[in-house]
């Protein structure tokens, strides 16, 4: 495991960030530059090796309710891949909901399973639902998201699209 002082270099190679000291010797870093509503790329870098980078662009199993990855056990090269990966992602601007309405209807419907179970996938409001019946499985942010989440699940989508 890296040393808070380790990590902390690393993260300072990273001209774009910038520093923000927090509470209990914690340390933040925000990404001023972001075009998404999030600036925070570091958050809660702790003196006893404890941290969390921002991780948008992973599936929400592997990340927090807020989008945070854990980087207590990351090496060197796994916290700067990471990093380098939440700037990109935050240098990208949202996919405006027209546009993903368009692109991403086509991933709205049921979903079959290897034992013949079924999903279905529901955009509803800013959300997309999987749905087992009538009860909620799982909810997520993006199309990409829920599609990621049902293929590494072993689901395929129907032929029959829309419910």
């Amino acid at each position: 495991m890296l040393t808070f002082e380790e990590k902390l270099s690393i993260i300072e190679t990273f001209p774009e960030l910038q520093r923000k000291d927090v509470s209990l010797g914690r340390v933040n870093f925000h990404y001023p530059e972001s075009v998404q509503e999030k600036k925070i790329v570091v958050q809660h870098l702790h003196p006893n090796g404890n941290g969390f980078v921002y991780a948008g662009h992973m599936r929400k199993k592997e990340t927090d309710r807020k989008g945070f990855i854990n980087i207590r056990d990351y090496t060197e090269e796994e916290l700067k891949d990471l990093i380098q990966k939440s700037i990109a992602y935050l240098s990208e601007p949202p996919v405006e909901i027209e546009e993903e309405e368009n692109e991403f209807a086509r991933l709205e419907g049921t979903w079959i399973g290897l034992e013949k179970q079924e999903l279905s996938l529901v955009r509803e409001d800013q959300l997309w639902n999987v749905y087992s019946g009538s009860n909620l499985e799982e909810c997520f942010e993006s199309p990409i998201e829920a599609e990621r989440y049902l293929l590494d699940e072993g689901f395929r989508q129907s032929k029959k699209r829309k419910m």
